[in-house]
């Protein structure tokens, strides 16, 4: 099966090579044919009057009822005016016929010789013969002996058999000439389609390397525009429509910037005022615990509202760190097993999780102890506050290649799963799946916090539902150890601020 053109070039050169090649050929044929059939014919024309005058110069000299000597004679005396012409000469009358030795008039068709028999027009016919050509003519003789009437035909008829030989060759030369003629013009067609795909590729080309540098986040990229034509036009709007991306993704970074400026400024501007809250709040849980009725509900009711602005603030906080690049790893060597397991006990939540860990010591790598107890408290906090028991956590190691490998940490419940319109957002920040918890105690910010963090060990976190229900969250981080194998304390690890955001 052929392979179909790739590209502008070979397809332009196709195209340019199919056009000069039908042109050729047909130029060539019509060339062809009106030579051959101007060369035929003239020497048709030619052969024909030559015999004409012969047979003219011998008629009045042939008896009114010829006999075969008599007919030899006149055979002979039309060879002899035309010895240099490679004639054969035939005569006949009335079933008797003389010719030239040697002669075969064989190739004579019925037609031809009712023609001449019947009518007093000189009749002719192309012939092959052994695969050459030979040009067939029958002249018939007519009285004019009588005065006053017309001429009426004698029954003497005289044929001629010619060989084309001359024309043949000529014939030939000119379909070598068209041959060449067509082979020329089919290099002159390669080389302008070359030239023309060169002027047509160059700005195709051009516009190629400024969309990908545009997409590789180069704006500023721009085109030199040349003439009028509707390349230059295209040249021209991409332009414009760069300017206007540049403009447009210039002011949608300046935007963002100063969002997230905003947010940096407000959470640090709120952490004193916060700090100064909890304090009072702290005090205000020691006399909640005295008061009764509607003084300790809303003693309660402010400690907790400031300990959820609290985790606001923080999460703020860790997030404008993400944004502003200053977020850093303090890795260490641990066994990620009994990491998870502090992080379940640390917040009371072993006799509500399952697990399937490996065994101590079996599943060590680098990480930063306190992010990696924030994504497993965040991931876990999300599954028992909006999935269904049970809630269990597995971990693993999958090896891709011989020195590839991942430590594979999976939280699956048991509730209704993620709808399928939330999956691609559901890590994204302020997002939350269900509109109930717009006004919820979730910020919408501890998903996107997990994923951040996930991204800064160099690691890969992902949603989806599983067939039977419920919903799973993997991690995969990738597995590395220290080189001089030396292990931090755990316990020295583990930040008191690292809770579930």
């Amino acid at each position: 099966m052929a392979l179909p053109l790739r590209g502008l070039r070979p397809r332009l050169l196709a195209a340019f090579v199919l056009v000069a090649m039908a042109s050729a050929l047909g130029t060539g044929a019509l060339a062809f044919r009106e030579a051959r059939t101007g060369v035929l014919q003239q020497s048709q024309d030619s052969v024909i009057r030559q015999f004409r005058t012969s047979v003219d110069a011998i008629a009045p000299y042939l008896p009114f009822d010829p006999d075969r000597s008599e007919l030899q004679s006149a055979v002979n005396q039309v060879l002899y005016a035309n010895r240099s012409s490679g004639w054969r000469v035939m005569a006949t009358y009335r079933g008797v016929s003389a010719a030239t030795p040697h002669a075969d008039f064989d190739v004579l068709s019925t037609e031809l010789r009712r023609s001449v028999r019947d009518r007093r027009a000189t009749v002719f016919q192309r012939v092959n013969v052994d695969g050459h050509p030979q040009l067939i003519v029958g002249m018939p003789i007519t009285d004019t002996s009588g005065e006053g009437t017309e001429p009426r035909l004698s029954g003497i008829v005289m044929y001629l058999e010619v060989p084309q030989n001359s024309e043949e060759a000529y014939i030939e030369a000119m379909v070598s000439g068209i041959e060449r003629g067509t082979l020329v013009a089919l290099g002159l067609a390669v080389i302008l389609a070359l030239l023309a795909a060169s002027g047509v590729l160059r700005p195709v080309r051009a516009l190629r390397r400024a969309t990908r540098r545009m997409a590789a986040g180069y704006l500023d990229v721009r085109l030199t525009v040349r003439g009028s034509d509707e390349l230059a036009d295209l040249s021209r709007t991409f332009n414009d429509t760069a300017a206007e991306l540049e403009r447009t993704v210039g002011e949608l970074r300046r935007l963002e910037a100063q969002a997230r400026r905003f947010v940096a400024d407000v959470s640090h501007e709120l952490r004193t005022p916060v700090a100064a809250m909890s304090a009072v709040t702290d005090v205000l849980d020691e006399s909640a615990l005295r008061q009764e009725g509607e003084t300790g509900d809303a003693l309660r009711l402010v400690s907790e509202g400031t300990a959820r602005l609290s985790e606001l603030v923080n999460a703020l906080m860790e997030i404008s760190r993400f944004d502003a690049g200053a977020a850093e790893l303090n890795q260490d060597e641990i066994d990620l097993a009994e990491s998870v397991q502090r992080t379940l006990a640390s917040r009371g939540w072993q006799g509500q999780v399952e697990t399937r860990l490996p065994g101590p010591g079996v599943l060590r790598t680098r990480v930063d102890p306190r992010r990696l107890d924030v994504v497993t408290a965040n991931l876990v906090g999300n599954a028992l506050r909006h999935g269904a028991p049970p809630v269990r956590l597995t971990m693993e190691v999958r090896e891709e290649a011989a020195d590839v490998a991942w430590a594979v940490i999976k939280v699956i419940d048991n509730g209704p799963g993620i709808a399928e319109e939330a999956l691609p957002h559901i890590f994204e920040r302020f997002y939350k799946a269900s509109t109930s918890r717009t006004r919820s105690e979730s910020s919408g910010l501890g998903l996107a916090i997990t994923a951040e963090n996930v991204r800064l060990h160099e690691g890969r976190i992902r949603a989806a539902n599983l067939p039977r229900g419920g919903a799973v969250f993997t991690v995969e981080l990738p597995l590395r150890h220290d080189d001089t194998d030396t292990h931090a304390d755990a316990d020295a690890d583990a930040d008191a601020d690292g809770g579930a955001l």
